[in-house]
């Protein structure tokens, strides 16, 4: 049983999530924490299951069965003292076109007890100077900007964010990281789902990789691994072949090619040791059979 208690140290609690449409299982048994303070990653194919338990989380979408916690409550039941603590970024908004940055956060501010200062919350997501401009005159990455903005002028506790970059340019992407970099350093909890795998290994303290309702690896992005975790070696021979090889244990076999090449009176040109990178583990777990 999951003990409410957590709250204090757990931002968010999973056991055995399930959820059933029909005959089709969309969730398999999902078990997961999230720390306060962390960011944590949702990453898997379409289909997976990362949207379903999101929405689960939210209050959004009922489960079929198993417990979660959200700051010590049951989302379910769709407590205002929770959605009051929480802030969510969807992929797409809805703002009118003809309000402004500024009208839309004080309007917003006017929904939760202790909210942010609207000029705060607007120089924390860099749009101070396009306070006053409607809407419909922002870029796209502006308007993400106004998103994230939105989520934080309740002052939540736990930010979830579902795929906020999508269709970003590379600059309005690190933009966004940066913003997000800042809510982490405000002590803020996110939840963070993404297709780009580069995101999350730059942004989450720990991903899970989710695949057909299961989870299938949880951990720091650097740590996680199964056959694609073995270190690669590789380096050019004396004929000019690039020779690979993979192994658990680089300062042996790096021993042994160099013992080797000296004994032969040979160099390992272009000698290189690499750990395999969160998009190699991913593409692993998730390939077909």
């Amino acid at each position: 049983m999951i003990s409410s208690v957590s709250g204090a140290e757990v931002a968010i609690e999973v056991h055995d999530l399930r959820k059933v449409y029909g005959e089709h299982t969309a969730l398999q048994g999902i078990d997961v924490s999230v720390r306060c303070g962390e960011v944590f990653a949702l990453l898997g194919p379409n289909g997976a299951g990362k949207t379903t338990t999101v929405e689960i989380l939210e209050g959004y979408r009922q489960r079929s069965s198993g417990e979660v916690l959200v700051l010590g409550h049951d989302p379910a039941r769709r407590a205002a003292s929770l959605r009051q603590r929480i802030g969510i970024v969807l992929q797409s908004s809805g703002i009118y076109s003809q309000i402004t940055p500024r009208e839309a956060l004080r309007h917003w501010a006017g929904f939760y007890p202790h909210p942010r200062d609207a000029e705060e919350v607007l120089s924390l997501v860099g749009l101070t100077d396009k306070a006053d401009v409607r809407t419909r005159k922002l870029s796209g990455g502006q308007r993400r900007r106004l998103d994230f903005a939105l989520a934080l002028i309740g002052d939540p506790e736990l930010i979830f964010l579902d795929e906020p970059t999508t269709g970003f340019d590379p600059e309005a992407r690190r933009t966004a990281w940066e913003t997000i970099r800042s809510l982490q350093v405000l002590g803020k909890t996110i939840l963070l789902t993404t297709h780009y795998l580069e995101e999350a290994q730059v942004l989450a303290d720990r991903v899970a990789i989710v695949k057909e309702g299961r989870i299938l690896a949880i951990g720091p992005p650097r740590d996680l691994g199964v056959g694609a975790a073995h270190y690669r070696v590789a380096y050019r021979d004396a004929s000019g072949e690039t020779v690979e090889r993979q192994t658990d244990d680089p300062t042996r076999l790096l021993h042994e090619l160099t013992g080797e090449a000296l004994a032969r009176g040979e160099q390992l040109q272009e000698l290189s040791v690499a750990r395999p990178s969160l998009e190699d583990v991913y593409l692993e777990l998730t390939a077909d059979a």
